[in-house]
Parts: C-alpha cells; sequence; structure tokens
C-alpha cells in the first residue's frame, strides 16, 4: 500500500504544548521504518506549517474558541493534503498533534468519498460546539463540526455544509463526556459505545454492530480517527487528557483490526501523544506498537 504520512504539530486545540513534537517524536523512533518494513510504501510529506499565535492571543478570533484562525489555516491545508492523497490512491495516515485535526482529515475524506462512516475511538466524545464547551478548546468539537453541528466556521471548512452524516458516525471507547455532549448524543442518536457498553455487550458483540451499520447504511469508506487517551490511564501517562478505566491495549487492537478488516478503512489519524508529560518512553513505545500493529493488517 502507499502511505502518505502527514505530520501535523498542533497544540493550538488543547491549548498544551508538547503534543505538537509528536509527527517529529514518532520518527525519531522509527516509524517510517516500521511502517516499510510492513511491505508498505511509505512517502513521509513533512509537517504542515503551523503558524505562530502568541498565547494571549488565543481569543483575538472569537471569545469561546481558542486559536481558531490558525487552527482553521492547519485543517484547511490538511483537508486538501488529505482529499490530494486519496486522489492519487494512496493511504493518508495523519499524525498529531491533538484531535482538532480531525475536522481537516474528515473534510478531505468527505470531498472524495460519496457516502463515509467516521469511527472516532476516542475517551472523549469531542462533539462539543462554542455554545458548550466548559474549555474553549477546539479539540473537543471537530466532530460535531463535521456532522454540521457548531460555528459556521468550522462546519463550513474546506468546502460549505455537512462532511458527515451523523447516523455514520461511530464513538467508541468514550468514558468522558460532557453535558453538552450528551444531550447531542441523544437529539441525534449517534452511534456511541461507551467503555461501559463494551464491558456489558463484549467487544466481540459491539462491533458486529458497528460492522452490520456499516453495511446496512452501505458505507464506501471509513475515517478512523484513533486517540490513544482512550486507553486506559495508566498505560498512556503522556497523553494530554488522560482517563481512568479505558481500554487495554489488546481491546483497542481488537478493534483496529477488525474495522480494517472490513478493507473500508481509507485514512486515518493518530493523535494526541505528548512525551512532556511523563519520564520514560512507556507512552511513544505503546503507539509504535499499536502503529506496528495497524501496518500489519492495512
Amino acid at each position: 500500500m502507499k502511505i502518505n504520512f502527514i505530520g501535523v504539530p498542533l497544540f493550538y486545540g488543547c491549548d498544551r504544548e508538547g503534543v505538537n513534537l509528536g509527527p517529529n517524536d514518532l520518527r525519531e523512533k522509527g516509524v517510517i521504518e516500521l511502517l516499510e518494513r510492513n511491505n508498505h510504501e511509505v512517502y513521509d510529506l513533512g509537517n504542515l506549517h503551523v503558524p505562530e499565535i502568541l498565547e494571549c492571543d488565543k481569543y483575538t478570533h472569537h471569545n469561546k474558541m481558542k486559536y481558531l484562525n490558525a487552527i482553521l489555516n492547519v485543517n484547511k491545508n490538511l483537508a486538501h493534503q488529505v482529499y490530494s492523497s486519496l486522489e492519487s490512491k494512496s493511504f493518508p495516515l495523519v499524525i498529531g498533534g491533538d484531535h482538532s485535526l480531525g475536522l481537516g482529515s474528515i473534510s478531505g475524506c468527505s470531498k472524495y468519498h460519496d457516502n463515509m462512516a467516521v469511527i472516532w475511538i476516542d475517551a472523549h466524545g469531542d462533539i462539543n460546539t462554542h455554545e458548550t464547551s466548559p474549555s474553549g478548546n477546539v479539540h473537543g468539537m471537530p466532530l460535531a463540526a463535521a456532522m454540521g453541528i457548531g460555528h459556521d466556521t468550522l462546519t463550513d471548512l474546506y468546502y460549505q455544509g455537512q462532511k458527515v452524516k451523523p447516523e455514520n458516525v461511530f464513538i467508541l471507547g468514550a468514558r468522558d463526556l460532557d453535558e453538552g455532549e450528551l444531550k447531542l448524543i441523544e437529539d441525534y442518536n449517534l452511534n456511541v459505545y461507551t467503555t461501559e457498553d463494551i464491558r456489558k455487550l463484549g467487544l466481540e458483540e459491539v462491533m458486529r454492530r458497528v460492522q452490520n451499520t456499516l453495511i446496512e447504511k452501505k458505507i464506501d469508506a471509513i475515517h478512523l480517527s484513533y486517540d490513544i487517551d482512550s486507553l486506559d490511564s495508566t498505560l498512556v501517562p503522556g497523553t494530554g487528557t488522560p482517563v481512568a478505566d479505558g481500554l487495554s491495549v489488546d481491546e483497542c487492537k481488537y478493534m483496529l483490526k477488525h474495522l480494517i478488516e472490513t478493507r473500508l478503512v481509507k485514512s486515518m489519524d493518530f493523535v494526541e501523544l505528548n512525551t512532556k508529560l511523563e519520564e520514560g518512553d512507556s507512552t511513544i513505545s505503546i503507539c509504535m506498537e499499536l502503529i506496528d500493529y495497524i501496518s500489519k493488517y492495512l
């Protein structure tokens, strides 16, 4: 497979430095060589340019969304790079950076595919808007914006209108949902499987339900957006918003394998590694393990 490795050194969405180092940290660990060892033709497209914004200016463009214009700029460029990758029959592997980049990835995929699904594996829903977000951090808003919910500067990124239908969105592993997100889940009857649901139903049943829905909706492509905080907080100290009672590495591998084996996964994000938050390299080692596992099934 031809893989376009796209680095997005963005921390403005989470407002916590360190996560912007993720793409280069993984390169230094040998992630490109790892992908090549798994028989992929890898094109390292480098890192997208992220404009430098002073902290004192983070609310300049909106009083409830931090660093808005810079995030929009990066995401617009990412959307076009993802779209161009798909046009060239390559697999865009987007490495963050924080999860606000998910809006750009989805926007690029949506322009290319006719009936796509988004599978969001994350401890958080990332379906807040500027009106419901308790923090003003845009990494908590990209999935809502992709569904056409929220501020029009986000919802109309790259091209005007909704990028993915709410019924084609799946959130897996969530366990830290804000009040506004819970209401949105109810209002739109979103496909959400929390860690509690996964424990109750079992992973096999959850994946069976997801795959049946994909077939029922006649999905032609999946954008898979993976946040490492889906893992239990004890496993990933090197991420900005760790949450207890999360998934094990084996549970994540099980989900990723079953999704990739549908042969519908055509693009992927891998986000929220922040090596500045821990001593040692346990988190980045798990990231390398997961990327290695994923690439064996692509």
